[in-house]
């Protein structure tokens, strides 16, 4: 019997996005809806699992937990980047981890719904139209706006793409960034502070590693204007939260959309819940039926290609390679 762990399946999706029954007859499949932080319970939880799939960076595998889990054969996880996997530790405890493909677009549109719901106060208008009100505030127009994009990849030049769209006028910085490939995307680069200085909205599109972990704090927020909004969508270390928090307290912004935090899911009492300056989703840039699909289906490829001994889409390759495994 081969048991598969299925986590953070927070939908109960997950055995209707693939076929499932293509693999062999003796597996067990176990799926989890809930999340788990306390490590202990999750090392119970995985004790006797041969195979486990992990949902994005919702569940981490640091090298402590991969230590108490003696069966644990393969992690399969979605996408092919997965910050929160110790790639080492994995192939030290002779793990083959595997990843996914999958799609961008996802992200940048629901970038652009958290900027039209803030701009337009669509959640607030929503609220007070079901509860008897009518036009309860004015909303701000994008045409002639500013648009500050920080990280101007595959994602942010898509957002930037829809910012020209709207006749924003879209300004660029990343630390690798250069004039002519901000250029070719109709973006100026400019500094990062005159990014923020400039910007009536700033969008992070950046991946989070040591030099992007809290590249906005306290200093960077002070430079924002108060009438400007800040919306991520990439990872919540990149701004410093608590900063975020007072900087949207005390007005010194004038809103922020978030889909991505510290710790997740988002504490029932954390104070970004309470601000009304805010439009806040459970980090849902990437959850489409598409993106879905293409996860599980290729999770179960990977989970028949590895039971068949030829593991595909390996993510700790060169490790496990430098160890002669």
């Amino acid at each position: 019997m081969t048991r598969i762990a299925i986590l953070d399946d927070y939908q109960n999706v997950a055995l209707h996005m693939a076929d499932w029954s293509v693999l062999p007859k003796d597996v067990e499949l176990r799926v989890f809806s809930d999340h788990l932080h306390d490590q202990d319970a999750l090392a119970g939880r995985l004790q006797d699992c041969e195979i486990v799939m992990a949902m994005r960076e919702r569940t981490p595998f640091p090298r402590s937990l991969f230590a108490r889990l003696p069966q644990l054969k393969l992690l399969t996880t979605t996408g092919m980047r997965n910050a929160a996997i110790d790639m080492h530790a994995a192939s030290d405890h002779d793990v083959v981890v595997c990843g996914t493909g999958g799609i961008v677009y996802p992200t940048a549109e629901l970038t652009w719904g958290l900027i039209l719901a803030l701009l337009r106060h669509i959640h607030r208008e929503d609220r007070a139209t079901r509860g008897g009100r009518w036009q309860i505030d004015m909303g701000i127009g994008l045409n002639g706006k500013t648009l500050g994009v920080i990280g101007l990849g595959n994602l942010g030049s898509q957002v930037a793409a829809v910012g020209k769209a709207f006749q924003m006028n879209v300004i660029a910085w990343s630390q690798n960034l250069t004039a002519e490939r901000a250029a070719s995307l109709g973006a100026t680069l400019v500094s990062k502070d005159e990014l923020l200085a400039q910007s009536d909205i700033v969008t992070i599109h950046l991946v989070l590693s040591d030099r992007t972990r809290g590249l906005i704090g306290t200093r960077e927020l002070g430079l924002v204007k108060p009438s400007a909004y800040i919306v991520n969508t990439s990872r919540g270390p990149i701004v410093d939260e608590a900063a975020l928090v007072t900087a949207l307290q005390n007005k010194h912004l004038a809103g922020a959309g978030l889909d991505v935090f510290d710790i997740e899911p988002l504490g029932l009492d954390h104070p970004l819940r309470q601000l009304e300056n805010t439009v806040i989703t459970p980090h849902i840039g990437y959850v489409t039926t598409e993106t879905y699909k293409i996860f599980f289906e290729q999770t179960v490829e990977n989970i028949a290609a590895f039971l068949d001994g030829t593991p595909i889409r390996v993510l700790n390759r060169h490790q496990r390679e430098q160890q002669g495994r």
